[in-house]
């Protein structure tokens, strides 16, 4: 086993370091590289970083833009590390203006309708959000997807309820902490009416989790979600109708960490993020609840199993988790 595997559970300086290091060097790497497209003939086959400019490293391009949030934000929380200099560096070279106009055309066109949404939009308009904190912007990049982020969410009709990048629940979550950061009360709104309609009369969870691939929670995404929309006591009185037998064997399977007997996999990797996402989710679900409530001592040691088994996984097992693992770990700090 490699030395740096497990070496830590939390962030501190040092983890800092690596993590920024490691994301820089994510977000030069053009290869290998996964990127779906539709095109409709052989002159649209072109060099990904063509189309996109600033965000074509990192394997692909939600991946890539939630590196360079974790390398802003990292930046921020720790301004003097010894990686800082060459990561303000390369983020200078990457979010150019012309870089993000390239970006925001194809946002503006066909493809960009759909085109990883939900779940990168999400990140780009969290990114989006921590760049207000910076010399950097992504001008019409962010303003082209705010706005289809508007367009769709206020049409949705259905949730997503998946454990992987189509999850709804998530992404909705993550664009409304960036709606409520830049004080956008549209966008806000909007989000908030979708979550309700969505889930407020969900009842008697009786999914089954977690599927090989997932390395999100449909259940802690959702209740993730229902906490940001809900007061207090309300969303208690709606958790506990969501899954009243959260305490029971039943739940053992989401209380517990699951084994990642493949991290190196670049599927299996996606059951490490699962034990990261899950304690997001179960870390916010506790603190959302009265301190007597009888779930609430659960989801605070489920946070912490949950954290200490995803950090283990963050450094030492290769492309696989590393071109993403760390942003999911350091949100648990940042």
């Amino acid at each position: 086993m490699s030395p740096l595997r497990g070496s830590t559970t939390r962030l501190d300086g040092e983890t800092a370091n690596r993590l920024l290091t490691m994301a820089v060097a994510n977000l030069q790497r053009d290869y290998p590289v996964h990127w779906t497209r539709h095109i409709s003939s052989p002159d649209q086959l072109v060099p990904h970083r063509t189309l996109h400019p600033v965000f074509a490293g990192s394997y692909d391009w939600h991946s890539c833009v939630h590196q360079t949030w974790l390398a802003a934000r990292l930046l921020r929380a720790y301004p003097d590390l010894p990686a800082a200099g060459a990561a303000r560096a390369v983020l200078s070279a990457l979010i150019t203006v012309d870089g993000c106009a390239t970006e925001a055309d194809f946002f503006a066109g066909d493809e960009g309708h759909y085109w990883e949404r939900p779940y990168g939009w999400a990140w780009l308009l969290t990114l989006a959000a921590e760049l207000d904190h910076t010399e950097w912007s992504l001008g019409p990049l962010a303003a082209v997807l705010r706005d289809r982020w508007l367009a769709w969410i206020t049409h949705a009709r259905l949730p997503v309820r998946v454990g992987t990048h189509d999850n709804t629940a998530f992404a909705t979550g993550l664009v409304l902490d960036a709606a409520h950061a830049q004080e956008d009360t549209e966008l806000a709104a909007a989000c908030e009416a979708a979550a309700l309609r969505w889930y407020l009369g969900d009842t008697g969870y009786g999914g089954f989790e977690p599927d090989a691939a997932d390395f999100l929670s449909p259940a802690l995404t959702e209740a993730d979600l229902m906490r940001r929309v809900l007061p207090g006591e309300e969303f208690a009185h709606w958790l506990e109708a969501f899954v009243p037998d959260l305490d029971t064997a039943r739940w053992e399977v989401l209380r517990e960490p699951v084994a990642v007997p493949h991290p190196e996999d670049m599927f299996g990797a996606h059951l490490a993020g699962l034990a990261l996402s899950r304690a997001w989710g179960w870390r916010a679900v506790g603190l959302a609840l009265p301190a007597a409530h009888r779930f609430r001592g659960i989801a605070e040691e489920a946070y912490e199993a949950h954290a200490s088994a995803g950090w283990h996984y963050v450094f030492g097992y290769g492309y696989a988790t590393e071109h993403w693992l760390g942003t999911f770990a350091a949100y648990l700090a940042l």
